[in-house]
This record gives structure tokens, sequence and C-alpha cells, in this order.
């Protein structure tokens, strides 16, 4: 239903409302619009020029408006007065095909023609660092093993408690928070919902977190390996697939092996299935291959998955199932696009579905020290060339993203690995000079 932001505004003491987009490479874009102008762009949009942000488009194209979803707007509650609300790119009269928020709504109807509603939670991990990046911002967070440190936690109350309680205002439902794995590294945890009000929650935690970090004289980074030998940060996913109404979980099946429905099952062989290419987007960074392929960190495990495979309760693999009637999936990081991660997912888990994919056998051997005795699966790409021509190489899953956005996507993306190839680093020199 939609809700009529002016009188939103006037009922809510807002004076502004950044009207926010994400492009293809995770940036997010606003323009900040008095709420007197609010009606007119709540019925034309607020305009841009594509080219100017990370979209596939040139100077010479049409303006690109983005049009507010009022069921998606969220006040600034540490900038009282302020409002975020997410939009949807609009260019003449027709959605942007390649616009990841509107990849996203797309592949939700697809799910809804078929009967089926998915809900997902995630679980963003971020670093708290000093303002130029360069260090964690606790001298003091320096175990060996620091996850669950209540200290570290302590010494950051003033930040977490501020996040944690704009999440309560906004009636998240934020049920934990802690300190993580890596020194310097925290996860918040909120209630699941649908995949779109998800990926909008998650696209306005990002910046929810980074200002209130900026706020304290600090920096919120989610790069997904800011830090040698410390672990990466990681954005599980976890995943069910309910009936329209909500009422019953289509994934849970007492009588099953691991509770998982037939349906469920399938869905889960899409991921297994579309794996190698799904990190495309699931690890969308040069960076993101050096967690998902480190080495062990100073804590003794990475906590990040480098083999296609799954599992019951065990957090060594790609994807585990905890509990009846749902699974999480281990392989996103930090970089990915809010809106792409829960794509894909649909995309992969949809055709598993259709195609009444098998996601292989399960195994429950420790993958960090075992891993070496499983055959037959296949390892995760060690970088983004190699996720980028697995991603190309994937007929059903480019279709399914749709053939516009997939080609934009990538184009963008061979656009950055070739930026990295050029990059000349101190690590040629060091080792190259005396050849």
């Amino acid at each position: 239903m939609t809700m009529d932001l002016s009188a939103y505004a006037a009922e809510n003491g807002i004076k502004y409302f950044m009207i926010s987009y994400t492009d293809l490479l995770g940036g997010q874009r606003a323009k900040l619009v008095p709420a007197a102008a609010i009606a007119d762009m709540q019925e034309n949009g607020a305009g841009f020029a594509g080219f100017a942000t990370w979209l596939d488009l040139t100077p010479a194209h049409p303006d690109l408006f983005a049009v507010p979803d009022s069921s998606a707007v969220f006040p600034l509650t540490w900038k009282p007065g302020v409002a975020w609300v997410a939009a949807d790119c609009v260019m003449e009269d027709k959605p942007v095909q390649q616009a990841p928020r509107v990849v996203l709504k797309r592949l939700v109807e697809e799910a809804a023609a078929e009967g089926l509603r998915v809900k997902t939670g995630v679980e963003p991990e971020f670093f708290l660092t000093t303002p130029d990046g360069e260090r964690i911002s606790d001298p003091h967070d320096t175990h060996e093993k620091p996850c669950y440190d209540q200290q570290a936690v302590m010494r950051r109350y003033d930040v977490i408690a501020e996040i944690c309680d704009c999440m309560l205002e906004l009636g998240w439902k934020p049920y934990q928070n802690d300190h993580e794995d890596a020194n310097g590294q925290f996860e918040m945890n909120w209630e699941y919902d649908d995949a779109l009000t998800t990926a909008d929650k998650h696209s306005f935690f990002k910046f929810m977190v980074k200002s209130i970090a900026e706020k304290h004289g600090l920096r919120a980074t989610f790069m997904p390996k800011p830090f040698k030998g410390l672990t990466g940060n990681g954005c599980h996913v976890h995943i069910s697939v309910w009936n329209l109404d909500g009422s019953q979980n289509a994934f849970a099946d007492k009588s099953m092996p691991f509770s998982l429905s037939a349906q469920g099952r399938h869905f889960l062989g899409g991921i297994m299935k579309h794996a190698s290419a799904l990190a495309a987007i699931t690890n969308p960074t040069v960076n993101s291959y050096k967690r998902i392929n480190a080495p062990r960190t100073t804590s003794g495990a990475t906590w990040a998955p480098n083999s296609v495979t799954w599992t019951g309760n065990n957090r060594t693999h790609m994807v585990r199932v905890p509990g009846p009637g749902r699974f999480e999936l281990r392989l996103p990081d930090g970089a990915v696009n809010p809106y792409l991660l829960q794509a894909v997912v649909i995309a992969a888990g949809l055709d598993g579905i259709r195609t009444q994919a098998d996601p292989g056998p399960h195994h429950d051997i420790d993958m960090y020290r075992d891993g070496h005795r499983i055959t037959g699966a296949p390892k995760l790409p060690l970088n983004l060339l190699d996720a980028l021509r697995a991603y190309e190489q994937d007929e059903g899953l480019v279709s399914a993203m749709g053939q516009e956005f997939s080609d934009a996507f990538v184009k963008l993306k061979s656009g950055e690995w070739q930026s990295f190839c050029n990059h000349f680093t101190s690590w040629e020199r060091e080792t190259t000079l005396d050849v």
C-alpha cells in the first residue's frame, strides 16, 4: 500500500528525505529533498545522471529518475528531521532493468507467481577502525581469540548501543550484538523478513553504521578482508521459503533428513548447482577472494568456505542447515550488494526447484582440517576473474538474473578487474626488482 510521504513528513516531523538507490557496484546514491517537494518526487522521482554513478549508462542516456518506495522509509534516528527512503530506478517511464532493486523485485514477483514467499535474515559483520582505516580503533583489543569478548564490547558500547537503539526505535526487533572473531570486528542481528524488506534494511543498516561510527570519530568498514591475518567480514544469509500468506514454511518437513522438505532440498540444490557463478555476486570485489581463500587466521579459523559443500549444523561448510525449514549460506561477504544478494539467492533457488536440482551428499567433517579428504566438491573461485567467467558461462543464472543486468554487471566488474591488474604494487617491486 502506497503511503503519502507528505503526510508522513507532517506526522513525524520530517524536514528532509534522502531518496536513495544502490548502483551496480553497491554504491548508495541519494538526493536530499525538502519535505515540501516530496509530493512531486513521489509521483515523478528525483532526477539523476545515470552515467555519473556505477550503472552501464552513457552521458547521452536520458535522465534516470529514482522513484521513492514509501514502504521502505526509515527516519534517521541519529539525525532528527531526516528520513531515508529506498527508490526504484526508472528511465523514460520504464524500470531500469540493470538496477539492483529492480532485479530483486522482479525475482520476488517470479517467486510469488509460483506461490512462494522468500524470507531471509542477514548477519553483516564490520570493523570499527581509526578514521584513516589503517588500524582497528581499540588499541586494547588484542586477544588471540577475541570473539564475544565482553570488555571489548563495552569499550565500544556507545557506538554499538546507539546503532541498536536506532533499530529498536525503527521496530526491526534486533536481538543480539557481539564482538566477532577478529580484533575490532562486530556483528549485529535483527529479525528476518521478506527478501525485499531485508534488502532495504540491509542497505540502510550499512548507511546507519557508517554514519554513527563517523559521529563517534571512528570509521566502519564492511570490506571483506581489511586486515591481514584477521578473520574477514562475512554477511551470512539465512533462507526459508513460505507460502504466500506466510502461514506455512514450505522448507519444513520433520519426516525428511535435516527436517528439510523436498522443495527446500531442491532450492538448496540450486544454490549448490550455481555456487561458483553465485560467487561473482556474493563476493564481488578483488579483496573478496582474500577472505574465502585465506590461510588460517590468528583466531585459528577463517569462518569462510573455500569449497562447494553443505552440512548440518557445522560452520566450516558453504551451506549449513542449523534447524528445521531453513539454511544458512555462508559464502557472501561484507561487500555484497544488499539487493543482488537477495536476488541471486532467489534466482538460484527457483532454478533449483524448477529443475529439481539435487544438492548432492552432505558432509559432516571439519572442512578446515579434513577438507582435502572430500573428492568431487568444486573449489570456489580463486579470484574475481574466475568468478566472473563462471557467471558468464552459467546461462541459467544469467537468464534468471536478466540479460541486461548480467551484461552491465560483468562489464563493470571486468573493468574493475582490469584496473586492479593495471595497478603496480610494492609487492611487485619487492619480489621482482632484482630478478
